[in-house]
């Protein structure tokens, strides 16, 4: 299982115990203490689902979730809190929250949670589409499409563009790529990634807008 997920909870306790379960059924999970930590993502996030705690230092779970809804509007969260009122219930349901479960709860009843908001996340992303100048990107699908022409990409393919489309504009270093798209930065993974961003640049070939570029040793920026 690939999954990452992260937590943001500031109860140390709690939070190990949480963070241990659900490496223990399988997850890849990044553990926060305090939102200010969340600010280190800018353009891209790199997990499938958040768990936020309501109640957090600096600022609330419900004013973190909202901030991330500007900037991320289809990701998919789960609060948890200790309240059980049914006004923080509302609150969070409104601001967009795929679920909502309070403390301390059944770490068996998360997971399942989790498993179900993941199947119906990966239901919708196979209808959905990313613009990229004059194309139109299915990830899911592996279809890269333009008016004049169509390509099936490979998994690999479709990983690194979807990784770099959702850094557009901004550099992405070579270590970056390959820990994400290949699993490990050693000299051959790095040569199989110039093979790939070259196969890439041909399937862009169509809109001179659209280009990948390279600085030489460091990384790789996609612009539109």
């Amino acid at each position: 299982m690939n999954t990452k997920l992260l937590l943001i909870e500031d109860d140390a306790d709690f939070g190990f115990m949480l963070q241990h379960y659900l490496q223990l059924s399988g997850y890849k999970v990044d553990w926060m203490q305090s939102p200010a930590e969340f600010s280190l993502y800018e353009n891209t996030l790199p997990y499938d689902l958040l768990i936020i705690d309501v109640m957090l230092p600096i600022k609330s779970g419900f004013t973190l979730a909202q901030e991330i809804k500007e900037r991320f509007p289809e990701f998919p969260f789960i609060f948890l809190t200790a309240k059980e009122q049914k006004i923080d219930k509302l609150t969070g349901l409104k601001i967009g929250a795929d679920d909502y479960i309070t403390k301390p709860c059944d770490p068996e009843e998360l997971v399942l949670r989790i498993q179900n908001i993941l199947k119906r996340n990966k239901k919708k992303e196979l209808t959905i589409s990313i613009t990229l100048g004059s194309y139109q990107f299915f990830p899911q699908r592996l279809i890269l499409s333009h008016p004049s022409e169509q390509f099936k990409l490979t998994e690999r393919e479709a990983k690194l563009l979807l990784f770099l489309s959702k850094r557009s504009g901004s550099l992405v270093t070579r270590a970056e790529i390959l820990q994400e798209v290949w699993g490990n930065s050693d000299f051959f993974n790095g040569r199989s990634m110039d093979v790939f961003i070259t196969r890439l640049r041909k399937y862009l070939k169509h809109d001179v807008s659209l280009q990948i570029t390279s600085s030489r040793g460091v990384g790789f920026t996609i612009s539109f």
